[in-house]
């Protein structure tokens, strides 16, 4: 009795390889193609970061920093413009290098350069600009000078709002208090003294532990609103 050719390919998985073959024939330009697209994607993302977008980054924030010398020393003017030299300015960092850290940064650093130098129009451009972060400091302190600008510029209730708001975020016993004790004097001038209390209030029950000079003057706040 013969053998059976163990070798031979059962007839089931000849037709498979068969289809399957036929399959990539007939796609095969598609098949080749997308793996292309994904390679020249990939290699775009990548060059993307290595070469354009790293660079970008660092150049940003070296621009930012020379900003930065002129801001420590006062400066204003220096620090915004730049001065003609190594140092661009704050609002051509934020106007060139907008996609960045450094960029977004660079409007908080125009807008307080410009509350310094009691130029508030430009100052709520510039902050309002400024996509504040999750930061526990620096996110609840620019709302706060926001808040503050907005009082400058005659706009009380907005400037209530986002005092109140910049101290729910800060929510800590150093900024939190400063900014609900400077939106409840923003009520008093609109002659709200029932909302002033209430924030008054808020700090004594809220702020026990502050040793801001604010907490410590607080009961004087509540009994003048209280009459």
């Amino acid at each position: 009795m013969a053998k059976k050719n163990s070798t031979a390919a059962p007839a089931e998985n000849i037709e498979v390889v068969s289809v399957t073959e036929t399959i990539i024939e007939k796609y095969k330009k598609q098949i080749v193609c997308a793996i292309v697209a994904i390679i020249v994607i990939a290699a775009a993302i990548i060059a993307y970061f290595q070469f354009v977008r790293n660079p970008q980054v660092a150049q940003a924030n070296e621009e930012l920093s020379r900003c930065e010398t002129y801001f420590a020393q006062d400066n204003y003017e220096k620090a915004l413009n730049g001065d003609g030299q190594g140092c661009i300015g704050f609002l051509k960092v934020a106007d060139e290098f907008g996609s960045t850290k450094a960029g977004n940064l660079a409007h908080l650093y125009a807008g307080i350069c410009y509350a310094q130098t009691d130029r508030y129009d430009e100052a709520r451009q510039e902050l309002e600009h400024f996509s504040a972060q999750d930061d526990a400091i620096i996110s609840p302190a620019a709302l706060g000078l926001l808040g503050n600008v907005y009082a400058n510029l005659g706009e009380n209730e907005k400037a209530i709002s986002t005092l109140i708001k910049a101290a729910k975020r800060a929510d800590n016993p150093s900024l939190s208090p400063t900014y609900l004790i400077q939106a409840g004097e923003l009520y008093e001038a609109a002659g709200k003294p029932e909302q002033a209390l209430k924030l008054y209030q808020q700090v004594k029950a809220d702020y026990v532990t502050s040793m801001a000079v604010q907490q410590q003057e607080i009961d004087k706040y509540i009994e003048r609103v209280s009459k």
